[in-house]
């Protein structure tokens, strides 16, 4: 491999590489153990260890995490607010 290839990647060029803001690039380093390395101030990034680590699924956000959310879940499966719930029931009234 070529010595520029293997080179330390700043936060700005990991970021640019993954398609994320640099303030992701942070979170996902305290959140779910991207890999990093501290030199003084800055961290810094070997890109086959990042490639590794999102084949891997690390970077997936776990799944109970979004068990709140409508995300997946079928149209008629999702939870109806309240105001969705009265112009439902008002269209319902209208039919009649």
């Amino acid at each position: 491999m070529n010595e520029m290839e293997d080179r330390w990647l700043s936060v700005d060029e990991i970021g640019v590489y993954l398609g994320i803001k640099r303030d992701t690039v942070y979170k996902w380093i305290d959140k779910y153990g991207m890999p990093a390395h501290r030199m003084g101030r800055l961290w810094k990034f070997k890109k086959d260890e990042v490639d590794a680590w999102v084949k891997a699924g690390d970077a997936a956000e776990p799944a109970d995490k979004n068990a709140g959310s409508d995300f997946g879940r079928p149209k008629d499966a999702r939870k109806v607010s309240a105001k969705d719930g009265a112009n439902q029931t008002d269209k319902k009234r209208k039919e009649s």
